[in-house]
């Protein structure tokens, strides 16, 4: 064993032998079994200091219990005020539970007492009815002791009243057809609040006689214009003609007899060939301005022909409503055309073939409303819906029992690795039967609910992002259909509607995003079946709120939506109704009977040659039917047409010699300038009319300050100061209103002040008044509108009239005055236009004139050209071969590998590119020691559309993988020099 010393030497000591040394050496080892001195010391004080320790603490156990009495009352006083802190910090939160809770218990309580009294209904219904009939009859004889008490005041009373209605004028003035003079006094002052109503319909006089005159002056313009256009083409034609006798006479000669029929096409500048073609833009006018004739041929032409006839002509008619005009007349026909479906009753027997058919005018409108304007509207209206839905990829919504069964089962097998012991093939029932299925169905069923809730919301709240056009066509539906089937309630009337604005316009986008361009999608992604599945439950849902059909038979497990279904039904007919509230197309574009004469530009049209043909062979063969009226303007146009030329006969004069000239003459456009052959008459009543409109506002004056029993006794007695007088105050009163209205008018920059005439007119004496209303009443008399021998009535019926309808005339003129100044603007455009246009013609034809004299040279040095262009076009490309090893294209980074051959034999594969005679076209021949092996044709299109779709590699002969950019890249310097 070791030791030390006093001094902390040590020195080890073997008790077995009593040997000890001072060093320890290799033979030396300790024995841990036995204890030192040092050890022992330590063991013995431990004890020792642990029973001192707890000898202590008996001697202070009471002191020990105080200390942790007061250490625990701390803690927990310190916990409570924590506590109340927090309660404090929460109170809103705890009041909120806390009423909530209180909620509850009286909602319990509430429905207890509703059960309590629906179990005592009969009951309860009798105490009530009982309590009402005690209080309605307290009320009857009530009222009918106070009846009985002043029922001598009350006979009185109603006398007094029938006697005053009797006497009073108010029923001869709006029925009598002749009412007296005094009836009409005292209502002339309805009158005061509208004076200046007569300088209105004295504007609209004036306004409606210069757009007449604008509009001839306009189209006498016009035609100058269409004869300086005939004079500029006759120069351009002769200068042509020169040059070809000069430079082509050979050649001329050989196409003598081509040239012959060429003169007769629409185009040409011939007088029978200029009629033919205004009878045919006259036609096409009158069908598009008046939407009635294509509205019934849509409906003579056989099914197989209609849709293609629509495409074909209507929307080419309508320039696919490029501007207002032509999307206002489009919607015109679309109108005309759905109520014509709707009226017919062998298209339309009940309501339900709306939907359950494919009526034609409905895939029409819904097709119009899906090109490229209305896209961007269904693409604004679900993009950012349907992008949420393809971007949650945690999203599965799937509530078929048998998928979501396979589907578990699946999973389970394979997280295991062993046989579920499951049947594979089950039922709905089955199915169901596991609480796995209908959990994953429950979570299934509320996240569609969510996410079609937030579908709704959107859809509801973007009403404004649906066309106008499929707003008002879904208007015209439910008018034709409340019109069509009189007794059907306005909620299957809205299903229809619904089934046009939902179903066909919206749901079909939902299902298929990516096939009507509401997303954008690669064509190498496409979407999931995930998120097809998920969209289609959505649009599924939808569609059933639409229509208001419910889950049930198969489809049971989900008859939890019902309730949702019904609700969001309520929503979509408040939608529907929403959408139907648009304003009519005239007043949203602004259109009216002058909207084409204002135009600077007439509308044109670009229509093929068959399609003019085939039009004209339909309206010929159906003329009876869709205008039966034989003094309709259509069988005029027809007449001036005659029979329906040939395609040859009607292009003759704009088909370019060369091959295939037969097969490109059908589908050669012509532009077809529309113009209207019937003209507006012109109202040569103004003069009569004005000083009618001054002697009615002269009249008003004079016979509310002066009574009399007939017109011809007013005007004969001379006023009184005191009539004088209220004339004066008449005066000025008109005077501060009329400064009023003027302020007001100016402030809407709409201003209409008094006429400087009519005011003076009003403001002469009382007798200066008569001396010049006797002077008009003859003129008018002589123009056969007012006679002296019944005192003038017809003056005093016009005016009983105009108090009458006194709020309807100043609406109506209001509207005519704003538009008919607007035409006069737009009239006074064009009549500068066209002034310009001609004195621009004007020069051009001189200019053209002074040429002539200097073709000679022109023609010569164009022969020259046009040869030297014949001999170059006879030379013909050859193909071009461009070879390279696979080392080498390996070296330009366009062969990556070659599977199965190392790198090392590259250099004997050869191959060839070889261009084709079909341009994009490449042969790719590959050999290997000299020997074929295989050869491919390269379409350059398809390198172009794997570039656009972000492939880099491809491969070629199944074995080399090409690197698809620098391969582009090649062929672009070599074959085509970029």
């Amino acid at each position: 064993m070791m030791n030390r010393t006093k001094e902390g030497d040590k020195f080890y000591f073997n008790i077995n032998t009593m040997e000890y040394a001072w060093e320890r050496t290799d033979d030396i080892v300790k024995d841990n079994g036995l204890l030192t001195r040092g050890e022992i010391q330590n063991v013995v004080g431990d004890v020792t200091a642990a029973y001192d320790r707890e000898a202590l603490f008996k001697s202070n156990e009471p002191f020990i219990i105080k200390i942790q009495a007061l250490g625990r009352c701390y803690l927990v006083r310190k916990a409570f005020k924590t506590r109340l802190e927090f309660m404090r910090a929460q109170l809103p939160a705890i009041v909120t539970l806390q009423s909530w809770y209180k909620g509850q218990k009286q909602k319990q309580k509430y429905r207890e007492r509703l059960s309590e009294l629906k179990s005592h209904e009969d009951k309860a219904i009798v105490l009530q009815s009982y309590a009402r009939m005690k209080k309605h009859q307290k009320a009857y004889q009530e009222r009918k002791k106070y009846f009985k008490e002043n029922e001598d005041k009350i006979v009185y009373i109603q006398s007094k009243w029938r006697t005053n209605m009797a006497r009073h004028d108010y029923t001869q003035l709006m029925h009598s057809d002749n009412p007296p003079l005094s009836v009409v006094r005292k209502f002339v002052h309805l009158l005061d609040q509208s004076d200046i109503d007569y300088t209105e319909e004295i504007d609209v006089q004036k306004l409606r006689q210069q757009v007449v005159t604008e509009i001839r002056a306009n189209q006498q313009l016009e035609h100058d214009l269409d004869t300086m256009d005939i004079k500029i083409g006759l120069l351009v034609k002769n200068r042509i003609t020169l040059q070809d006798v000069i430079s082509h006479d050979k050649k001329l000669k050989s196409h003598k007899e081509q040239a012959g029929s060429i003169s007769k096409g629409i185009k040409s500048l011939s007088k029978e060939s200029r009629e033919k073609l205004e009878a045919y833009q006259h036609l096409f006018y009158l069908l598009q301005t008046n939407p009635t004739y294509l509205a019934r041929l849509i409906f003579e032409m056989p099914q197989s022909r209609t849709t293609k006839f629509m495409e074909s002509v209507i929307l080419t008619l309508y320039n696919y409503a490029s501007n207002q005009r032509e999307e206002f007349l489009l919607l015109r026909l679309f109108t005309k055309a759905l109520e014509e479906e709707i009226r017919r009753i062998s298209k339309v027997d009940k309501m339900s073939d709306i939907v359950s058919g494919n009526p034609m005018v409905v895939k029409m409108i819904v097709g119009f409303n899906r090109n490229a304007r209305g896209q961007g509207s269904l693409r604004d209206l679900l993009n950012p819906l349907v992008k949420s839905i393809l971007e949650d990829k945690n999203l599965k919504i799937n509530t078929n029992p048998i998928e979501v069964y396979k589907a578990w089962v699946n999973q389970l097998e394979t997280e295991t690795g062993q046989a579920s012991g499951l049947p594979y093939d089950t039922t709905n029932e089955e199915a169901l039967n596991h609480e796995e299925v209908r959990k994953q169905i429950d979570q299934s069923v509320a996240n569609l609910r969510q996410v079609t809730d937030n579908f709704l919301s959107h859809i509801l709240k973007s009403l404004d992002k649906i066309p106008y056009g499929m707003r008002y066509m879904a208007k015209v539906m439910k008018n034709a259909l409340a019109e069509r089937f009189t007794d059907a309630p306005e909620k299957d009337i809205l299903k229809i509607v619904g089934n046009l604005l939902y179903y066909r316009y919206i749901n079909s986008a939902i299902v298929a995003p990516d096939a009507f361009d509401i997303v954008d999608v690669s064509a190498s992604k496409g979407l999931s079946s995930d998120q097809r599945r998920n969209l289609g439950s959505i649009a599924k849902i939808l569609q059933f709120a639409a229509s208001n059909k419910g889950f049930g038979g198969d489809s049971a497990h989900l008859s939890g939506l019902n309730t949702y279904i019904r609700e969001a039904h309520e929503k979509f007919k408040q939608f529907f109704l929403q959408a139907c509230d648009v304003e009519d197309p005239e007043i949203k574009f602004n259109m009216d009977q002058y909207s084409d004469v204002t135009q600077v530009a007439k509308p044109i049209i670009y229509i093929s040659a068959k399609e003019v043909v085939d039009t004209h062979q339909l309206l010929l063969d159906h003329q009876d039917i869709i205008a039966p009226d034989h003094n309709d303007p259509l069988h005029e146009l027809l007449d001036d047409l005659g029979d329906s030329p040939d395609i040859e006969t009607l292009m003759g004069g704009t088909i370019i010699m060369g091959e295939n000239t037969e097969e490109n003459i059908p589908n050669t456009e012509i532009s077809l300038t529309l113009s209207n052959k019937f003209e507006v008459q012109e109202d040569d009543k103004f003069d009569v009319k004005n000083i009618l409109i001054r002697t009615k506002r002269m009249l008003v004056d004079v016979v509310r300050c002066q009574p009399g029993d007939t017109l011809t006794n007013v005007l004969n007695t001379p006023a009184t100061d005191q009539q004088e007088d209220d004339h004066s105050a008449l005066i000025r009163k008109r005077e501060l209103v009329d400064r009023r209205v003027t302020i007001k008018e100016m402030e809407k920059e709409t201003q209409l002040a008094r006429q400087q005439s009519v005011s003076g007119d009003t403001k002469l004496p009382l007798d200066s008044m008569k001396e010049k209303i006797k002077r008009n009443l003859k003129e008018l008399e002589t123009a056969g509108i007012v006679s002296s021998s019944d005192n003038y009535q017809a003056l005093i019926n016009i005016i009983a009239q105009d108090i009458r309808n006194q709020r309807r005339h100043r609406q109506r003129r209001k509207q005519e005055m704003v538009r008919l100044r607007s035409t006069l603007g737009s009239l006074d455009t064009k009549k500068h236009f066209y002034q310009e246009q001609i004195d621009y013609y004007n020069q051009y034809v001189k200019t053209c004139l002074d040429n002539l004299s200097h073709k000679g040279k022109k023609e010569k040095r164009t022969s020259w050209l046009n040869k030297g262009n014949e001999k170059g076009s006879e030379k013909k490309a050859k193909p071009v071969t461009v070879k390279y090893n696979g080392a080498r294209l390996h070296e330009k980074g366009v062969i990556l590998e070659i599977e199965g051959l190392p790198q090392g034999q590259f250099k004997n594969v050869l191959f060839e590119i070889s261009s084709t005679l079909d341009p994009g076209r490449f042969d790719v021949n590959a050999k290997f020691m000299g020997i074929s092996m295989d050869k491919l044709e390269l379409v350059f299109q398809d390198l172009l559309q794997l570039q656009y779709e972000g492939v880099a590699v491809m491969k070629m002969f199944d074995r080399a993988k090409i690197n698809v950019n620098l391969l582009i890249f090649l062929l672009n310097k070599k074959f085509y020099g970029k």
